[in-house]
């Protein structure tokens, strides 16, 4: 009799242990693809913050390649002779001037 008492007995305890065992099993299962879904989104988003920096590149190269054309011919300029200097020098005052004026506009009317 005692025999057939462990033997049930020992059936529960496998079952408990089962339910327990597939409750964790599906648990992991969902823990899984959420951390599989998280890293997807992380590709992705890395791929778009690549794109976005390859673009960057080719601005800044490009930009760059304005840059250096500009700064020749200032070179240039400033090399020509007197009159030019003073006529770039005085150009450079009217732009310093003109870039203050237009800003306390803009911040007046703001406000």
């Amino acid at each position: 009799m005692a025999d057939w008492t462990r033997a049930q007995s020992s059936g529960a305890v496998e079952e408990i242990v089962d339910r327990e065992n597939k409750r964790m099993a599906d648990s992991l299962a969902s823990k899984v693809t959420r951390l599989k879904s998280l890293a997807l989104d992380i590709d992705r988003d890395t791929e778009d913050q690549n794109r976005y920096l390859d673009g960057m590149d080719s601005d800044f190269t490009s930009v760059t390649g304005l840059l250096t054309g500009s700064v020749k011919r200032f070179s240039t300029v400033a090399r020509s002779g007197r009159d030019t200097r003073k006529l770039l020098c005085g150009m450079a005052v009217v732009l310093i001037v003109a870039f203050f004026i237009l800003s306390y506009l803009f911040s007046r009317t703001r406000t």
